[in-house]
């Protein structure tokens, strides 16, 4: 049994100051207003075009972009995760994957909980359940000869799961709005906090303005 810090994997390439990715949003985007004369090789209008379509609300441009994470999570956050429907999912089936080969380290992998401190009474009562957990999942496969997609069943919500979403920037911003709000999941803020941090910084003008509150 393995127990492990939540975390995130940008998988898409992003430009230094994520110039070129505003670039392409501006080539496309200026078609609309035939103002493709006013393009800039240094990337200036790319940032003022940008920033001009995001305050005025006119975000279907920056749909012609996207972006690749990998979310190592437990399947709890993962099933909030899907709700978002304009983007595609690839996620570790449990299914397929059969945790008692030596691929897997022979054992399941749990993603540490929140809520529950090392060295507590509640923490040591999750460790127990989460050793119960594997113990009755290698049990049904190596005893019983239970498939995976059967053995899964005694898995629980804390089980790791590694999914990646590709989605284009404007759901990406409304999939922020929703994730790092005070009122989401603490264990999805865990890791929705940190990666806007890291795009606002990457990626500038098309996260800035999505705000954290405290």
């Amino acid at each position: 049994m393995r127990v492990i810090e939540p975390s995130y994997e940008i998988f898409t390439e992003i430009s230094e100051g994520g110039i070129k990715e505003l670039q392409h949003i501006e080539k496309i985007g200026r078609i609309c207003y035939k103002s493709e004369d006013k393009i800039t090789e240094d990337g200036e209008s790319a940032k003022k075009f940008v920033k001009m379509l995001i305050e005025r609300g006119h975000e279907a441009m920056i749909e012609h972009s996207s972006l690749s994470v990998k979310f190592t999570v437990d399947r709890g956050v993962s099933h909030e995760l899907v709700r978002h429907r304009i983007a595609s999912f690839a996620q570790e089936s449990t299914r397929y994957c059969n945790y008692s080969k030596d691929k897997f380290d022979n054992g399941i992998t749990f993603i540490k909980p929140f809520f529950f401190k090392e060295g507590t009474t509640e923490y040591e009562e999750w460790e127990d359940a989460m050793d119960n957990a594997e113990q009755s999942y290698l049990f049904l496969i190596n005893d019983c000869g239970a498939t995976p997609q059967e053995a899964r069943s005694v898995l629980p919500n804390s089980t790791k799961t590694e999914i990646t979403i590709t989605a284009n920037y404007r759901e990406w911003r409304n999939f922020f709005k929703l994730r790092t709000a005070k009122a989401a999941h603490p264990q999805m803020q865990e890791v929705t906090r940190p990666l806007l941090k890291e795009l606002k910084t990457r990626l500038p003008i098309i996260f800035d303005d999505i705000e954290m509150e405290e």
